[in-house]
């Protein structure tokens, strides 16, 4: 089966909004043997939307649209598909009865427009959405399968799930399960990585390995084709050893698995408590340590001293340090980081100071250049890396390589 998923809304079309429904729908899709052959996003446009759907109806066997279900003018879905099946729309008393009773579950009127989310084109199916006024629709249309869903995830997520899936499974053949399995991994670059795997990214090759990179994290994505999800993880399963092999501490974790959740869980399973100092990332490394639920019990807290005043009154930056070496230096990162475990009693305390730019460089000291510090009980080290001309990027970059020492002398057990 090839599946086509048409994603509805102006704000999509724009860019003012991200279009997560569908990356969302396509992964579903995939773990159970539908493949996504297009992604069509449109804005909510009678002509278009009518076009969208034709190209759709012709080259696929289920379409998969996302909003346009809502009970204004400009929700045309129902509309639409009506006019491609070549219906007429119809009224669905059951379906009206529930958007109702919605509205006096708030004790509110329901305004007349929302009775339009009661007509459904004449042969199609409602798909009951217990979340919310807008019903799916559910229709055969030609030789392909037309399945609308609401654009609120809350409610477009469930109804997929529970009502959907089964009903996929009930009516169609479905083939080979597609399973993903992603590594992440930070400290090394694209190139390199692929370079330390040898063959195992070539095109062609099953399972298919495939790598991105996105802020300097490298995710490696596994993926197989089985008769069932556990005849893919089994097929999945030598190339992710050898993966593991090849890379080692590159490694940070699977799937949605983020950096700094990594470190966080790492530090509270062992019970190491952190502070922070920061200058250029301006709270940055704390706001993404704090990410995790359960932080508070190793996070004592942190500096953010963007000037050098601050540098020197709060965290005792020696003020010949800042005259001699600048606030961009080796010397200033050691002494943030000494300094801010001394003050807070942590057992580990990292700092970041650096120039994100787009001014403020010299030919010494270009724009990108940062220091992260990391004070231990036994030692303070310091690292220094060189970053593009994007602000936001190098601030990113820094927080991420802050981490990645921290979570480095975690699994070397020196705190």
């Amino acid at each position: 089966m090839k599946a086509e998923v048409v994603s509805i809304g102006s704000e999509l079309s724009s860019g003012v909004r991200l279009d997560t429904n569908g990356q969302w729908l396509a992964a579903q899709l995939a773990q159970i043997g539908v493949d996504v052959i297009y992604h069509s996003t449109v804005a909510d446009d009678l002509p278009a939307n009518l076009d969208v759907f034709r190209h759709a109806q012709s080259r696929a066997d289920l379409v998969l649209v996302t909003g346009g279900l809502g009970p204004t003018k400009d929700d045309l879905t129902r509309e639409v598909l009506a006019e491609v099946a070549g219906v007429p729309l119809e009224f669905h008393e059951p379906s009206l009865q529930w958007i109702e009773s919605i509205f006096k579950m708030f004790n509110r009127p329901m305004p007349e427009r929302n009775r339009v989310q009661a007509m459904f084109p004449v042969g199609s199916e409602v798909i009951t959405n217990p979340n919310g006024t807008a019903p799916g629709i559910w229709l055969m249309a030609g030789n392909a399968c037309f399945v609308c869903l609401p654009g609120v995830p809350r409610e477009m997520k469930p109804m997929f799930t529970d009502w959907v899936v089964p009903r996929l499974r009930q009516e169609f053949s479905l083939g080979e399960v597609i399973v993903h399995r992603t590594i992440r991994c930070f400290g090394a670059g694209e190139s390199q990585i692929e370079e330390m795997l040898g063959d195992l990214t070539k095109r062609g090759r099953q399972p298919e390995v495939g790598i991105t990179a996105s802020e300097a994290t490298i995710s490696l994505r596994v993926t197989a084709k089985g008769a069932n999800p556990e005849q893919a993880q089994q097929l999945i399963e030598p190339d992710a050893r050898f993966i593991y092999e090849k890379l080692g501490e590159l490694i940070f974790g699977e799937d949605d698995v983020e950096l700094h959740h990594a470190v966080a869980k790492a530090l509270i399973k062992k019970n190491v408590t952190i502070s922070t100092a920061e200058s250029c990332t301006g709270g940055m490394l704390g706001q993404m340590l704090t990410d995790t639920p359960g932080i508070s019990q190793v996070y004592l807290g942190g500096y953010v001293t963007y000037s050098n005043d601050l540098k020197i009154n709060l965290l005792g930056v020696p003020a010949d340090i800042l005259s001699r070496h600048g606030a961009v230096s080796e010397e200033c990162a050691a002494a943030m980081a000494k300094n801010c475990r001394e003050r807070t009693g942590s057992d580990l305390a990292v700092s970041i100071t650096g120039i994100a730019g787009p001014d403020g460089g010299t030919p010494e000291k270009p724009v990108g250049l940062v220091y992260v510090g990391l004070a231990s009980s036994s030692e303070v080290k310091v690292r220094n890396f060189k970053w593009g001309n994007d602000r936001k990027s190098t601030r990113v970059r820094a927080a991420k390589m802050a981490l990645n020492l921290v979570r480095l002398q975690l699994l070397r057990q020196d705190c």
